[in-house]
C-alpha cells in the first residue's frame, strides 16, 4: 500500500516537472522567473552558510601572522639573536581613517622565517604591500600617504599574510632595530603565530541575544522571498491544473501535479542560486562594505549547511503549493478562484504574534544578569512575530481595498484589481515588510542597549584630536619643536612621565612625575604664574603617600635598583624648597593626573633618558587632511612614533563586530529585496499582458494604465510599512524589555528604515516602468 501511494506521488511529481519544462515559451518563462527568484534566495543562504568559514578563515590568518606572544615585554628585552630570529617594529598607522598594518622587518638569522604572505624579506629601503594599499599608492588619493611611506615597492603580500581583499598593510625592511628593543614597539622574535591560545571569554547575554536577533531578521525575508517565487504564474498554472481535470485527474493529483512544477523551479533555482553564489563570491573579493573584506575562498558553505539548503528549498517549494492550493477549487470548467473569494479570516492570524509574544514574555526584565536567554524561546518568538507579518498583511489589503470607493480612472481599474485578487499583491509586498519590521526592531535594540557598551573616554576631542606616543630614545625638546612646526598641527603639548621612588633600591614607595613645559602643563593644571625650573604639585591631599613624597627638599630617585636584577640609573632629585600647589583642570588633558610637575631645567642632569614622552597635537582646521599632516611629519622624525586620533567614546569591541555584521548583511538582504521585488514585479506585469493589450487596443491611455500599476503598487506598500511599523515597534519594546532597558522609540530610526524600505520600491517600480510599456502593445494580444 504504502509502495503504491510513493509510486503515485512519484509519478505525479514527475508529471508536474516535465509540465514545467515542456509548456512552451509559457512554461519556460515562468520556470525562469521562479528559477530566478528562487535562485536570488539560495544565494543569499549559501552566502549566510559561508559566514562560519569565513570568520574562522579571518581568524586563522590574523593568528598565523602575530609577532607578540605572552611575556612579550621581559623576553624581548632580555633576549639574544639566533639563527632564526628577526627584528620586527609595530608602524600602523591610519590615513584618512582607514587602518594602515604596518611593520619593519629586520631577519638576523639565516633561517629567520618570513611572515605569512611572503616569500623572502624585503630589502632595507623596499616594502611588500597588499594589493589594496598598491592601488591605493598608485592613485591620486594616496599623494600623502606615498610621502609617509617612502620606500620602494618590491612586491605584493599573498592572500596568506591578509585577512581580506580590501586590507592596507604592508613590510618594510629596515636596519639598526637591535638598539631600538623597547618592550612595546620594537620585538625580536623566532617565529610569526600567537604563542598561545586566548582564553575563550563568555560573552554577555545581550550580545548574544543580539547575534540571535540579527539572523533571524536576515534571514527571514529571505524565506519570505523563496516562499513568494515558488508561486509566480499561479494563476495561468491553475488554469492548465482545470484542464486537466478536465482529462480525468482528480484534485488531489492537480495538487501533487502543481507541486512537482514547484518542484522543478526550486530545482532549476538551486542550479542558479549557486551559479549567482559563485558569481557574488567573486565579486565579493573586490568590494569591501563598512571597511570589511574578504577573499573569495572564505566563503565556503560548510558542507552541512549546503545539503541543508539543498533539501529544504525544494521541501519548502512543495509545502508552499500545497497549503496554497488548500483553498482553491479546481474543477474541470475553471478555477473558482475566479469567483468572489470568501473574506478571509483573522482570528488565526492573530495567534501568530500573539504566541511569539507569548514566547518572549517570560525573558522580560532578565537583562545580563540571570544568564544566557533561552535560544530557541528567542527564535521562535521573533520568527512567529515576523511571519505574523506575512499572515496579516493580506488580511489587512483586502480589509482595507474593500472599501475603497470611486477616482480616477487608474485609480478604479487599480482597486478593481485590488479587490478581485488581493493576494499577489500582498505577496509582493510580504518580504520588505517583514525586512523593515526586523530592522526598526534591531534598530531600536541597538539604540537601547548601546549606552552598555560606550564608555566615555574622558578626552576632549575639540582641544586635541591627536596624540603621538615617541620612543624613549628621541630627544624630548627637538622632536616637540618640529611637531609644532608641522604643516596641520595648530598647537601642539609635549608631556613626559617617569616613576619616583622613595628609596635608591627596592623601594616600596612612588610618586609620577609630569615634566613639560609651562603652556604643556596649563593644559594639566590651573597655574597663574610659571618660569622654566618651577615645580608643582597636583593633588597632594588626596593620597597621604603621595603628600609624603612630595615634601619640599625631599630626595627621589629615578630607575631605581632591585635585587637580583640589573642596576637601575638610580639618578637622585632633590626637590625645591619652594613647592608651589595647583589644581586640576576641569577640561584636563589626563584626566587622573596627580603627583609632580615639573618644568624640564628642574630636573636633575640625564634624568630626560628616563621619561616616556607623549606628544597631544591639535589640528589646524584651515588645512586639509591636517592629521595625515601631523603624522607624516612625525614619520619623518621616526616610523617608530605611534599616533592615535582621539575619540571621546569607545564601544566594546563584539558590541562593533555585531553592528558592523549587521550593516554587511543587511546591504546583502537589500538587494536581494531589490532583485526579487523586481522579478516579483515583472511576473505580475506579464500575467496581465494580454489584459493590458486589450485595454490599449480598445482606447486605454496608456499613462492612465501606467498609474493604475503605481496605485497597485502603492497601495499595499503603504498598508505593508504601516504595518511593519506597528510591528517592529512592538517586537523592539519587547526586546528592550527583555534586556532591561526602558523602552524608548527613536522616530528618526524608525521612520528613516520605513523610508529606505519605501526608497527600494520607488526604485524597482522605476525600472519596471520600462518593460510594462512594452507589454502594453498589441502583439501581446498574440497567442501560441
Amino acid at each position: 500500500m504504502r509502495s503504491a501511494v510513493f509510486r503515485q506521488w512519484y509519478r505525479d511529481l514527475a508529471m508536474g516537472v516535465r509540465f514545467a519544462f515542456t509548456g512552451g515559451r509559457e512554461g519556460w518563462v515562468r520556470a525562469a522567473l521562479t528559477a530566478v527568484g528562487v535562485g536570488l534566495g539560495v544565494a543569499l543562504l549559501l552566502l549566510t552558510a559561508a559566514v562560519p568559514n569565513a570568520l574562522s578563515t579571518r581568524g586563522a590568518r590574523e593568528e598565523a601572522r602575530q609577532d607578540r606572544g605572552i611575556g612579550y615585554l621581559e623576553d624581548n628585552i632580555r633576549s639574544k639573536p639566533t639563527d632564526r630570529s628577526l627584528l620586527v617594529a609595530d608602524t600602523d598607522t591610519e590615513y584618512r581613517h582607514r587602518e594602515i598594518r604596518g611593520r619593519l622587518l629586520e631577519p638576523e638569522g639565516e633561517h629567520a622565517p618570513p611572515p605569512p604572505g611572503l616569500d623572502e624579506f624585503p630589502a632595507p629601503g623596499e616594502m611588500i604591500v597588499s594589493p589594496a594599499l598598491a592601488e591605493l599608492l598608485k592613485s591620486d588619493a594616496g599623494k600623502l600617504l606615498r610621502d609617509r611611506l617612502p620606500y620602494e615597492t618590491a612586491g605584493t603580500i599573498g592572500e596568506a599574510g591578509l585577512i581580506g581583499s580590501g586590507e592596507l598593510a604592508y613590510y618594510a625592511g629596515a636596519e639598526g632595530l637591535a638598539q631600538r628593543i623597547d618592550g612595546s614597539v620594537v620585538a625580536r622574535i623566532d617565529r610569526f603565530g600567537a604563542t598561545e591560545q586566548p582564553a575563550d571569554e563568555e560573552m554577555d547575554p545581550i550580545l548574544l541575544l543580539l547575534v540571535l536577533v540579527v539572523f533571524v531578521v536576515l534571514l527571514m525575508p529571505v524565506a519570505v522571498f523563496i516562499a513568494a517565487a515558488v508561486r509566480f504564474g499561479g494563476e495561468r498554472r491553475d488554469r492548465r491544473l482545470a484542464a486537466l481535470r478536465l482529462v480525468g485527474s482528480d484534485g488531489r493529483m492537480t495538487r501533487r501535479i502543481a507541486a512537482g512544477e514547484a518542484l522543478a523551479g526550486a530545482v532549476l533555482g538551486l542550479v542558479f542560486g549557486t551559479g549567482f553564489f559563485l558569481l557574488g563570491r567573486q565579486i565579493a573579493g573586490s568590494v569591501e562594505v563598512f571597511d570589511v573584506s574578504v577573499f573569495p575562498s572564505y566563503l565556503d558553505p560548510s558542507p552541512g549547511l549546503a545539503l541543508l539548503v539543498a533539501f529544504a528549498v525544494p521541501a519548502a517549494a512543495v509545502l508552499v503549493t500545497l497549503f496554497a492550493l488548500r483553498g482553491v477549487v479546481i474543477e474541470p470548467l475553471g478555477v473558482v478562484r475566479t469567483a468572489r473569494p470568501a473574506r478571509r479570516r483573522l482570528w488565526w492570524r492573530l495567534l501568530l504574534p500573539l504566541g511569539g509574544l507569548a514566547l518572549l514574555y517570560p525573558m522580560v526584565g532578565q537583562g545580563s544578569e540571570n544568564g544566557e536567554f533561552n535560544e530557541y524561546l528567542v527564535t521562535g518568538g521573533v520568527v512567529l512575530l515576523l511571519v505574523g507579518v506575512t499572515a496579516l498583511l493580506p488580511w489587512v489589503v483586502e480589509a482595507f481595498v474593500a472599501r475603497l470607493g470611486s477616482g480616477p480612472l487608474s485609480w478604479q481599474l487599480a482597486v478593481r484589481r485590488l479587490q478581485l485578487s488581493s493576494g499577489p499583491a500582498a505577496r509582493m509586498v510580504n518580504g520588505i515588510a517583514v525586512a523593515v519590521a526586523g530592522a526598526i526592531a534591531l534598530q531600536m535594540l541597538f539604540d537601547g542597549v548601546e549606552g552598555r557598551f560606550t564608555q566615555s573616554t574622558g578626552k576632549d576631542t575639540a582641544r586635541t584630536q591627536l596624540e603621538l606616543s615617541m620612543p624613549d630614545d628621541l630627544p624630548v625638546s627637538a622632536v616637540s619643536q618640529e611637531l609644532k612646526r608641522a604643516k596641520g598641527a595648530e598647537a601642539a603639548a609635549a608631556l613626559s612621565d617617569a616613576e619616583l621612588s622613595a628609596t635608591a633600591k627596592d623601594p616600596e614607595e612612588w610618586v609620577r612625575v609630569t615634566v613639560g613645559d609651562c603652556a604643556a602643563l596649563r593644559e594639566l593644571a590651573k597655574i597663574s604664574s610659571c618660569r622654566d625650573g618651577d615645580v608643582f604639585t597636583l593633588g597632594a591631599s588626596e593620597d597621604p603617600v603621595t603628600a609624603k613624597l612630595m615634601t619640599a627638599g625631599n630626595t627621589l630617585y629615578f630607575d631605581a635598583s632591585y635585587s637580583g636584577d640589573e642596576r637601575g640609573a638610580e639618578i637622585a632629585w632633590k626637590l625645591p624648597d619652594a613647592l608651589r600647589k595647583v589644581s586640576a583642570r576641569a577640561d584636563t588633558l589626563r584626566p587622573g593626573t596627580g603627583g609632580l610637575l615639573a618644568t624640564p631645567s628642574a630636573l636633575p642632569a640625564k634624568a630626560e633618558d628616563q621619561l616616556s614622552t607623549t606628544v597631544y597635537v591639535r589640528a589646524d582646521p584651515r588645512v586639509p587632511d591636517a592629521l595625515d599632516e601631523v603624522r607624516n611629519a612625525a614619520v619623518a622624525i621616526d616610523p617608530l612614533i605611534r599616533t592615535w586620533e582621539w575619540e571621546s567614546t569607545t564601544r566594546a569591541d563584539e558590541f562593533t563586530d555585531i553592528r558592523t555584521g549587521l550593516l554587511v548583511g543587511a546591504s546583502a538582504v537589500l538587494v536581494l529585496i531589490g532583485a526579487s521585488l523586481l522579478v516579483s514585479q515583472l511576473e505580475q506585469l506579464r500575467e496581465r499582458r494580454k489584459l493590458l493589450s486589450a485595454l490599449v487596443a480598445f482606447g486605454t491611455r496608456r499613462r492612465t494604465l501606467g498609474l493604475s500599476v503605481l496605485w497597485q503598487t502603492a497601495v499595499p506598500i503603504t498598508l505593508g510599512l504601516a504595518l511593519a511599523m506597528t510591528v517592529g515597534v512592538t517586537l523592539g519594546a519587547v526586546l528592550l524589555r527583555m534586556t532591561n532597558v526602558e523602552v524608548s522609540v527613536g522616530w528618526s530610526g524608525v521612520l528613516s528604515m520605513t523610508g529606505i524600505g519605501a526608497g527600494v520600491v520607488v526604485l524597482v517600480t522605476a525600472l519596471s516602468m520600462p518593460p510594462l510599456m512594452r507589454m502594453m502593445r498589441p502583439e501581446g494580444l498574440r497567442t501560441e
